[in-house]
């Protein structure tokens, strides 16, 4: 069997110390992005389990298989839910969710309960866009930008290039880095492009670690292009599956001269930990609570 080097793990989480059977409002968050579909649960407002999965051939089943994965060993069942927010790409698509909200008002709102309230500036790199977001101290967004030209700034293109090298892709971010100063960056406009200028460079000799810094440097320059368009305020926290490649991070943190808040939260469900808390709020509201 052929290794595919951009699968990333998939993963679920439960807390061993809560009970949601005590709790009086139990809500959920669906994030069915490009690339990946993230569930949360949360109980009385606190993280209580999740899942991250790989998005299917559509949504409606790549949300059950999130929230199954999320439910799984908990005892718990959809009936239990009181509310269910879908969001990001497939948001429309969710079938058992009461309500669907933007993946920007999402990311903003998980984004301020992970990194705090003082985050001002979030970056969202996802599977096929990237978005910069202003929010503020109650992660209510005041702005936003984002980029929709290619893949080659986003997670797919990061996986591209993963596989095109035969380097796990949960590697790529460290290997990156072992080179004593990055060479100039490939193409950041166009996955196909930045493919093109990967394979001509490792036929001239190029090691493996110095086209991986090219690509990272590539992915972070543009998007500190991005961010530069929107302004950045210190209080910067990065959300999405790239936040955890730290060749992407630690060079859009030296451009900027930033450092991004950091948290012990998965990075990847800061959307659907968003939705979670917006079903909590409209239940709290008089919302629809089985």
């Amino acid at each position: 069997m052929t290794q595919e080097y951009w699968r990333w793990k998939e993963n679920n989480w439960k807390s061993a110390d809560k009970d949601w059977t005590k709790a009086e409002i139990v809500t959920a968050g669906i994030d069915v992005g490009s690339v990946s579909s993230q569930a949360v649960i949360l109980a009385d407002g606190e993280l209580y389990a999740y899942a991250s999965m790989r998005t299917g051939s559509n949504s409606p089943d790549s949300a059950l298989n999130a929230i199954t994965a999320a439910m799984e060993g908990t005892g718990l069942t959809l009936d239990k839910i009181h509310y269910i927010v879908g969001t990001g790409y497939g948001r429309v698509n969710v079938p058992f969710a009461h309500k669907a909200i933007t993946e920007i008002a999402c990311h903003a709102r998980g984004a301020n309960f992970m990194g705090g309230n003082k985050v001002r500036t979030i970056l969202d790199m996802g599977g096929q866009d990237c978005k910069g977001i202003h929010c503020d101290e109650k992660g209510k967004v005041l702005n936003f930008l984002m980029n929709d030209k290619c893949a080659a700034g986003t997670g797919r293109g990061m996986e591209v290039m993963a596989d095109l090298l035969s380097v796990p892709i949960a590697e790529v971010g460290p290997m990156s880095l072992e080179v004593k100063e990055d060479p100039p960056p490939v193409s950041s406009t166009c996955v196909v492009f930045a493919k093109s200028e990967a394979m001509s460079l490792l036929k001239q000799g190029w090691p493996k670690n110095k086209v991986l810094a090219a690509y990272c440097s590539a992915m972070a320059h543009r998007v500190v292009t991005l961010l530069e368009r929107i302004g950045v305020e210190k209080e910067f926290f990065i959300t999405g599956g790239i936040a955890k490649n730290i060749g992407v991070v630690s060079r859009i943190e030296k451009e900027l001269g930033i450092k991004a808040i950091k948290s012990e939260y998965d990075s990847q469900i800061a959307g659907a930990l968003g939705a979670a808390l917006f079903g909590k709020a409209l239940v709290e509201k008089g919302g629809k609570k089985k």
